[in-house]
């Protein structure tokens, strides 16, 4: 077990004997992700210096909105639909920009993560449904990166999934070796693997040639999406696969790696340079995720392949119809999506864990624990129906997370618009009410796709 400590208190004396903060039973414990807390110097002076400094937590999280979970429901918005649902992706990220701005606020201001905030408001019961229901979500997630990344190494080397599933296990190794070796190196690997997926699909957007003027229409709105229920099936489903809801968790904790000043003023440019730094990230996870489609929609949809709807349909036409490489630059981008995916799903375990029951468990042990539980219903449905059925089992994951997400919004929300907890941070009247409309929106969308998922299901 974790040992309890206020971070703002004279050394040797125990948290339990401290008043607790306003609009809080307890105070602060042990942060979870102790070991690179407030490990990053962010410096005094100088705009570009310190927003290097805090740049980082957020390509972290950005990761979780490009992960191979969301590349299935692009690939069949695109392929069906043409260039009409890149404005459900835009809005997607709109509102994860808004969720992703809230957390990280929420992280600085209180100095604790969402976990542990959940853990202070709530109920011994609650609480343990919540963190039950968290690490499902983890689990789905990670089952869609052992996924994804088997499909890469099948498509890129001829490893068979089944295989592939199982050598996805060695990345814990890699992970932990370098969260030892500090945050920032993590954090370069992330961007370094975000870089490399933006580059393989700016490089598949110029083979395919879209016309720039159908895809800026685009991203404009349009009534088709909700008048025709086949668009709207996977214009949800875009939706649905692109907010993740451990993301939320895990932001509110990695931005406490910052030594800010747990000052009013320090707070505030804490917070500014956090936001700033998940809006840029969150750009590119929306490049990412738009070019999917809009390769999806130049080379299929134009081509008269709209059933395409699998990641292993889309790597089989594309040398065929953009030319020799495009195939492969495809797949090596899965596998770095995959890979990528694979660290955040890794501390996000970890600070659920810590934050909803306050135990510490060693990280090799906590990534084991999460990778087997992925593994293994990956390995049975590979061995028992093959490829297509890692295909549905990576649409179910991405259920599943649609399942989580409205009991982590919502929380998340309800702190940062409450005064006592926030102070001076609160969310304003125009804030609240944009965040809980967005908290309504994500959760009445889902649970419409989940009841679509299952009608399909029964018939």
């Amino acid at each position: 077990m974790a040992t309890r400590l206020d971070l703002n208190r004279p050394s040797g004396k125990p948290a339990e004997h401290l008043p607790p903060p306003p609009g809080w039973r307890r105070a602060r414990a042990t942060p979870s992700l102790v070991e690179v807390y407030r490990t990053v110097h962010v410096g005094k002076k100088g705009f570009a210096r310190k927003l290097l400094a805090f740049a980082g937590p957020g390509y972290l999280v950005a990761v979780g909105y490009m992960d191979p979970g969301n590349w299935a429901t692009d690939l069949a918005g695109g392929a069906q639909f043409g260039y009409t649902l890149l404005s459900v992706i835009l809005m997607s990220n709109l509102m994860a920009i808004l969720l992703q701005g809230l957390a990280s606020k929420l992280g600085i201001v209180t100095g604790r993560d969402l976990a542990q905030a959940c853990r202070d408001n709530y109920s011994k019961p609650v609480n343990f449904l919540l963190w039950v229901g968290c690490e499902i979500a983890i689990a789905a997630c990670d089952l869609a990166e052992v996924i994804g990344t088997a499909i890469a190494l099948n498509l890129l080397f001829g490893i068979p999934v089944m295989i592939g599933v199982v050598i996805t296990a060695a990345d814990v190794l890699i992970i932990l070796y370098l969260q030892n070796k500090g945050f920032r190196l993590l954090e370069a690997l992330v961007v370094t693997l975000i870089a490399t997926v933006g580059i393989c699909f700016l490089w598949e957007i110029i083979l395919s040639q879209p016309p720039f003027a159908e895809v800026m229409r685009g991203f404009i709105p349009t009534t088709d999406v909700v008048r025709n229920p086949s668009m709207l099936y996977v214009g949800i489903g875009i939706l649905g696969a692109t907010v993740m809801p451990h993301n939320l968790y895990l932001h509110s904790s990695i931005v406490q790696t910052r030594q800010y000043e747990e000052t009013p003023e320090g707070k505030h440019e804490a917070v500014k340079f956090a936001f700033i730094d998940s809006t840029i990230a969150l750009s590119f996870a929306l490049f990412i995720n738009a070019a999917i489609l809009i390769i999806a929609a130049a080379t299929f949809h134009t081509s008269g392949h709209a059933e395409v709807g699998e990641i292993q349909d889309a790597y089989k036409l594309l040398t065929p119809l953009l030319g020799a490489g495009a195939s492969t630059v495809f797949a090596l981008a899965l596998l770095a999506s995959g890979q990528n995916s694979t660290i955040t799903g890794t501390l996000a375990g970890q600070i659920v864990m810590e934050g909803f029951l306050n135990i510490r468990l060693r990280p090799w042990l906590r990534r084991l624990i999460t990778r087997m539980i992925a593994i293994i219903p990956a390995v049975v449905v590979a061995f028992m129906y093959g490829e297509s059925g890692t295909a549905k089992l990576l649409v179910l994951s991405q259920v599943v997370l649609s399942m989580q997400l409205s009991f982590a919004v919502f929380p998340l929300v309800m702190f940062t618009s409450d005064k006592l907890k926030m102070g001076e941070f609160v969310n304003p009247v125009w804030l609240k009410l944009l965040a809980y409309l967005v908290a309504v929106v994500i959760g009445g969308l889902n649970i419409w796709l989940l009841f679509q998922f299952f009608k399909g299901a029964m018939s």
